[in-house]
């Protein structure tokens, strides 16, 4: 999908699991979306920096650093405060949503049940942005 000025939108995808990044960034590529990948929540704050993603898929279980620290950290960076995080975990428990939603993620989605849509939820997102 394209930003105004014809310019192709930036998705950052944040998993410890190459297999769970390769196939989100490949849906979201064949969507015509740029795709950023980091491994942990300190390499995602890293490329989130730098590049300055309207969206960024987060899981939440990581080594090193967390989504949710990762998250709470996201959210103190001037830059990125219009920058949409939505928490992408394998774990569908109303608490674990409440954890993620409080750590400052704007949304929460089962990778189980959602991981084929991940363009008609980026789609969501970017929209309303």
């Amino acid at each position: 999908m394209s930003a105004p000025g014809g310019k192709k939108q930036t998705i950052m995808v944040v998993d410890d699991s190459e297999d769970v990044r390769d196939v989100m960034a490949m849906q979201l590529r064949m969507s015509g979306y740029e795709v950023i990948e980091a491994r942990d929540g300190r390499e995602a704050i890293e490329l989130a920096r730098a590049y300055c993603p309207p969206l960024i898929f987060m899981d939440i279980n990581m080594p090193v650093m967390d989504g949710l620290a990762a998250t709470r950290l996201l959210r103190e960076i001037e830059a990125l405060c219009d920058t949409v995080i939505v928490a992408f975990s394998a774990y569908g428990s109303g608490a674990n949503r409440q954890l993620a939603l409080d750590a400052g993620c704007d949304a929460y989605v089962s990778k189980s049940s959602n991981i084929h849509q991940l363009s008609s939820i980026a789609e969501r997102f970017l929209s309303a942005a």
